[in-house]
């Protein structure tokens, strides 16, 4: 039986050049997810030689100090930055040509080099005095604590300047149809970040091998992460030259292109930080319970596993659509608008759900295959574990938000994100103090409030845009779900009885590869389930995805 059989004609008018654009946009999507994944596997593994090599407290260290210019990233980089960018540089293509987008490309780079200069010095030099505020807990017993996040905090910060370079690089190339190399640019962070890292790591320790690292074998793997800043942002240039781009640096920051993208800016880093800044608040909250080492790493690495199929669907969804948005508003909100945006979001629910179902049941197995060995023991597996299962419970809205808010840029709508994005953040502040302060729970409360607020910032940025576009194709985006319910139940089904039936009871006595095999088998069971039945349940996007697997597989 054909891949194609429930397939349905174009509908009547809709243009070759549509047509193209769909088949090449799905392309380029399952090229950068296939970039990510490799990328976001890349950072499981850092991760997993860091949940080995370190304890508890220097982890902890870590993860507060790479917090600060990290969320910057996010917020300035990988989203602000890189959102009004594209944005305003796509439609300079389309309408002026490509040497006038150049021309902007020139002054946007060169302005970006010396405000994240100005950054990174202002980061290092504020560092004192800011760490202490965000870890306040720790000051009366774990002095030592602070004291060495404000150092690696300072080696850290210059990480801003060669991200943000690097994810102006990517929205040029994006711009240019390239996908591949820019998206591939991340997993050079993380070898370069590993590879450095643990080189200098086992330099200053003055040893080489897996074994436990301290407090010096911490310093290299901070500036390992400089290391990978600079492969992340080196790789992309050949690419660059090849466009015809090149770089020559201006002071012309005045043009109008230029006030017009920081305009454009602004709300944007409002909008995009509700996740970030969640995040980040997650980080101080933990700080203030009862239990001192620990839950920052563990709120970290149940996120950072979360993020994995986020990052391969939802942010390679919205990497392939925000250039796609950026061209077609130049002729205003049109039906093809609404129909990329549209296709986007069924693709992301298709894509999420099962992952978030999967994630939630299989929660334990998964953080005890990747994490508990060397210094990560069973406790910490299970704490992991559930802040696991809370995050995933947002998973669907938070790769939905990624898809969405990016549209409110394109149509010059900028506003109405960051005020949705405000009420999100003080929600966050509330439910976090509330469970933390009053009701004394645990760092599994601060996941959950992460997912409340993800799903309350996705329903209101939904609603707004569907009015302000008129109309998102929400009746097909809820006959996808609708189709894909007998799916999602089968695959819950089969990771449910996988673990509680089968792997569970064979567990405690199980070897390293005992246990991967078990859970794979589990993990290829439930996936395999789900795709058949929504194949069989003629969702399209079931069709499309394995359309897609099936020519990369003939190449």
């Amino acid at each position: 039986m054909p891949l194609h059989f429930y397939k349905e004609p174009p509908p009547a008018g809709l243009k070759p050049a549509q047509e193209e654009e769909k088949g090449a946009s799905a392309k380029a999507t399952g090229i950068v997810a296939l970039a990510i994944m490799c990328s976001r596997v890349l950072g499981l593994i850092r991760d997993m030689l860091f949940a080995a090599l370190f304890p508890q407290a220097l982890r902890d260290c870590f993860i507060v100090a790479f917090r600060l210019p990290n969320m910057l990233r996010d917020l300035f980089a990988e989203g602000a930055l890189s959102t009004a960018f594209v944005t305003v540089f796509a439609q300079k293509l389309k309408l002026e040509g490509e040497k006038s987008a150049w021309e902007l490309a020139h002054r946007v780079l060169s302005l970006a080099t010396v405000f994240m200069s100005g950054m990174s010095i202002l980061g290092i030099l504020v560092a004192p005095l800011l760490i202490p505020i965000i870890v306040h807990g720790w000051k009366e017993n774990f002095a030592w604590k602070v004291e060495f996040t404000v150092t690696l905090t300072q080696i850290m910060y210059p990480f801003i300047l060669m991200v943000s370079l690097a994810a102006l690089l990517m929205g040029i190339l994006n711009s240019r149809k390239i996908y591949g190399v820019p998206a591939m640019a991340s997993s050079f962070f993380n070898i370069g970040s590993i590879i450095g890292g643990w080189s200098l790591g086992c330099l200053l320790e003055g040893q080489f091998g897996l074994t436990e690292m301290g407090w010096k074998g911490m310093i290299g793997f901070s500036i390992g992460t400089l290391i990978g800043g600079l492969a992340q942002l080196g790789v992309q240039i050949p690419s660059l030259f090849r466009t015809g781009c090149g770089f020559k640096f201006t002071w012309d920051w005045k043009h109008p292109d230029v006030t017009r993208i920081l305009k454009l800016m602004w709300p944007s880093i409002i909008a995009g930080s509700a996740i970030q800044v969640s995040v980040f608040l997650n980080t101080y909250f933990a700080g203030q319970l009862d239990e001192k080492n620990g839950p920052q790493s563990w709120l970290m690495y149940s996120f950072r596993l979360m993020q994995l199929p986020l990052g391969v669907f939802g942010v390679a969804v919205a990497t392939v659509t925000l250039p796609i948005l950026a061209r077609v508003t130049t002729d205003g909100i049109t039906s093809e608008f609404r129909e990329a945006l549209g296709r986007g979001n069924r693709l992301v629910a298709f894509l999420t759900l099962p992952s978030a179902i999967g994630l939630f049941i299989l929660a334990h197995p998964i953080i005890a295959v990747l994490y508990e060995r060397g210094q990560f023991d069973g406790l910490e597996t299970a704490q992991t574990a559930g802040a696991l299962r809370w995050y995933a419970l947002g998973l669907i809205f938070y790769a939905q938000i990624k898809v969405i808010q990016p549209a409110f840029t394109a149509i010059n709508q900028r506003m109405l994100p960051m005020y949705v994005s405000l009420a999100a953040m003080l929600l966050n502040v509330l439910l976090n103090s509330l469970f933390v302060f009053v009701l004394k729970k645990d760092h599994t409360w601060l996941a959950l409030t992460t997912a409340i607020m993800a799903l309350l910032n996705w329903g209101a940025l939904y609603v707004l845009l569907a009015r302000k576009s008129g109309g998102m194709e929400t009746s097909a985006l809820l006959d996808t779900i609708k189709r894909l319910l007998p799916a999602l139940a089968a695959l819950g089904a089969v990771c449910f009885t996988a673990w509680h039936f089968v792997i569970e009871p064979r567990w405690a006595g199980s070897g390293f590869l005992s246990r991967c095999t078990m859970l794979g088998f589990a993990i290829t069971a439930a996936g395999s389930t789900y795709m058949m039945l929504a194949h069989l349940l003629r969702v399209d996007e079931a069709g499309l995805f394995l359309r897609i697997v099936q020519r990369k597989i003939k190449r």
